[in-house]
């Protein structure tokens, strides 16, 4: 059973939705589902585990033979030495990692240095470096030192910021109340500073240099940022501290001091750039940095694992190893036709049933004597006609459920307004406009759910020149159930504690950053882009830990100040995830009947016992019987492993949950 399973029959699995309130996708289905799961083909040697990894790690003169053409800084410079101009940020890049340009909408009040354009190869390099504190008004300035090429500090200011200071941030800046209490010199006079000391043709380096620059509130177009300079896979940045360490042999950022030095960091990203700029990429790539980093992670993750337990066990250890280890055995409960390898497992103790009925009777007596259990029911499974059938009528009515028919509309409107009107609430696949009525009607199909949705309560009812309009989905036989189903959405565990907002901006990120306090409880910021282009789509979801903190910042946000749209998420990121890998349905019209083949109209006609929607439904109760008779506090997961269809595999879904937590949530929701 896949996630389209889950979500075709969603109103049917009623408790499973409840009472397990995460949700995540699953691979499709492997060859042996359940000894991946258990991790039986995993076993690795035993010993000391750093001294595994050590063994393991690949000798720098051989990964290069290998993978030198590969790594990501030859991919980028070639293998040549490049000049200085050549490591500079292009405009693109500097927008791209939003380092504050002129004309940006969000650096209106921002200082440009006088740099003049005139850059050469033998132009002036400066090492930057800038530490912050979090004041009411977001991040800002409390250090600033520059260094000039000779190694020599040209300037080391403490700053005062202009707003109240709620945390000084001191494991990072090493600055404290007591530190900046006599301090008078404000961003102002550091501006003015700045901009008298740099010449014209000034390059500044540093590390993740646009923060340092949005701290200033300065721009300077000519910059060459370490973290981007010395290029990883996946676009992802070395640490300064493991740079420093693995190209300089220096150690920067030790942990017996108090926060950082500001003036240690500018000096060591000025001798990283140096370094590039006289060795050039093929000897940084020869230095095998990705390795060395994996490794170091690997080790930092073992040394904290001896410093926190006991046992410590490998990465990648098998269910059954870590249980071994703590001299616990693993009860494994399944039908007997479905006995696997785990079966002969010496730390594993297995009960073979007859059918699911006595699967559930024997969870119920055995599972409170072991600490980790796993019950296998089995299924008929659904055949893959009948599956990719649901496919394909999963994706029309996902498409139906986000489209929207308007109007009517008088003769003479304003076109360009009203597809401005509708855009407003989020990304449009398509607009099109009906002229098969007595008077204009729009069909508009949007991107995501949650579009369409905020346009039919934004608009439905309203007058739009001087004509009350209708805002409604398409009726069908698939979008009969789409009011139940979106109220059922929304009250998800997954989406209660996000919002959907429309109108948000390429800098919106910043701005919601700036003005944090404002916003209790976020966790997590998500800003689809577009595949193509790479740019930030206009829309986004914001995630937070409770309903009651996104509920106030969607009413925040959705305010006069803001100017966004918005309101509660009916679909959750992995649903997200799975909507987008599905092909992309043939044009038909809207409202036209999907046929099922004839071996399987029968049973998708009537509700008779081997139905799949009655089927589902039983799944969800033998499941729904046994968390009820499990302890309260028990960790739960339910894998639904994928399936295979003539379409191609589906990928599966695991849901988690503990045992009385959905009691809890519903209580505090109620206080």
């Amino acid at each position: 059973m896949s996630q389209l399973h889950f979500y075709k029959f969603y109103l049917e699995f009623g408790f499973l939705r409840k009472a397990f309130r995460h949700k995540f996708r699953l691979p499709p289905p492997s060859s042996d589902f359940l000894a991946d799961i258990i991790g039986l083909q995993k076993k690795q040697t035993t010993g000391d585990p750093s001294k595994m990894m050590q063994g393991s790690l690949p000798s720098a003169s051989s990964e290069v033979t290998i993978n030198l053409q590969n790594d990501p800084i030859i991919q980028k410079y070639g293998s040549k030495k490049v000049g200085l101009t050549r490591c500079l940020l292009t405009k693109e890049e500097m927008k791209t990692f939003h380092f504050p340009l002129q004309d940006f909408p969000d650096c209106e009040n921002f200082v440009p240095t006088k740099c003049n354009g005139s850059i050469t190869e033998s132009s002036p390099l400066f090492g930057l470096d800038c530490e912050m504190c979090l004041t009411s008004k977001g991040r800002e300035l409390t250090r600033i030192s520059l260094v000039a090429e000779g190694g020599w500090c040209v300037m080391d200011e403490l700053v005062k910021p202009d707003n109240r200071i709620l945390d000084y941030l001191t494991s990072f800046s090493g600055i404290t109340k007591k530190i900046l209490n006599p301090v008078t010199t404000r961003l102002k006079d550091v501006q003015r500073q700045l901009k008298a000391l740099l010449p014209p043709d000034a390059v500044l380096v540093g590390h993740s240099l646009d923060f340092d620059l949005r701290a200033l509130k300065m721009i300077h177009p000519y910059v060459i940022d370490t973290s981007l300079l010395y290029v990883r896979e996946q676009g992802r940045r070395f640490k300064l501290k493991f740079l420093a360490k693995a190209i300089l042999g220096k150690d920067i950022q030790c942990p017996d001091r108090l926060g950082h030095d500001a003036t240690e960091d500018a000096r060591t990203t000025l001798e990283l750039a140096r370094y590039f700029l006289k060795y050039g990429p093929k000897k940084i790539a020869e230095l095998n940095l990705e390795a060395l980093a994996s490794h170091q992670e690997l080790q930092a993750s073992v040394q904290e694992q001896r410093n926190t337990a006991e046992v410590v066990q490998q990465p990648n250890t098998s269910v059954l190893e870590c249980l071994d280890s703590v001299g616990q055995k693993l009860l494994f409960l399944t039908r007997e036709a479905d006995a696997s390898e785990l079966s002969s497992s010496r730390n594993c103790q297995t009960v073979k049933c007859l059918s699911n009925k006595e699967v559930l009777e024997q969870a119920r007596m055995e599972i409170p004597l072991f600490p980790f259990s796993i019950v296998q029911f089995s299924f008929e499974p659904f055949s893959p006609s009948l599956t990719e059938e649901m496919d394909k009528r999963m994706r029309i009515k996902w498409t139906e459920m986000s489209t929207v028919y308007a109007g009517p509309f008088s003769k003479n409107c304003n076109l360009r307004a009203l597809k401005r009107l509708f855009k407003s609430f989020g990304s449009v696949q398509s607009m099109t406009l009906v002229l098969e009525t007595h008077q204009p009607h729009l069909c508009i199909q949007y991107e995501v759910l949650e579009a369409a949705q905020l346009a039919i309560e934004s608009l439905h009812g309203v007058l739009v020149d001087g004509t009350c309009i209708k805002v409604q989905r398409p009726v069908t036989e698939l979008t009969l159930d789409c009011d139940t189903l979106v109220k059922e959405l929304e009250q998800d565990s997954e989406n209660r504690g996000t919002i959907y907002l429309s109108g948000v901006s390429e800098t919106f990120k910043e701005h919601l950053l700036q003005q944090s306090n404002l916003f209790f409880g976020l966790e997590a910021v998500i800003l689809p882009k577009d595949l193509k282009s790479g740019k930030h789509k206009k829309y986004c979801f914001l995630k937070f830990k409770t309903f009651g903190s996104a509920h106030r910042a969607l009413s925040i946000l959705t305010g006069k100040d803001w100017k966004l749209k918005g309101r509660h998420a009916l679909t959750s990121r992995h649903l997200h995830a799975w909507l987008r890998a599905l092909p992309p349905e043939s044009k038909r019209p809207l409202g036209l009947r999907v046929i099922p083949p004839a071996s399987e109209q029968q049973a998708l006609q009537t509700l008779k016992v081997d139905h799949p929607k009655i089927a589902a439904w039983r799944w969800g109760r033998k499941i729904g019987n046994l968390s009820h008779s499990l302890c309260p506090g028990t960790l739960c997961l339910i894998l639904l492993p994928g399936t295979e269809s003539t379409h191609g595999s589906h990928c599966g879904l695991g849901l988690m949950g503990i045992k009385g937590e959905e009691e809890s949530t519903t209580l505090n929701m109620c206080s």
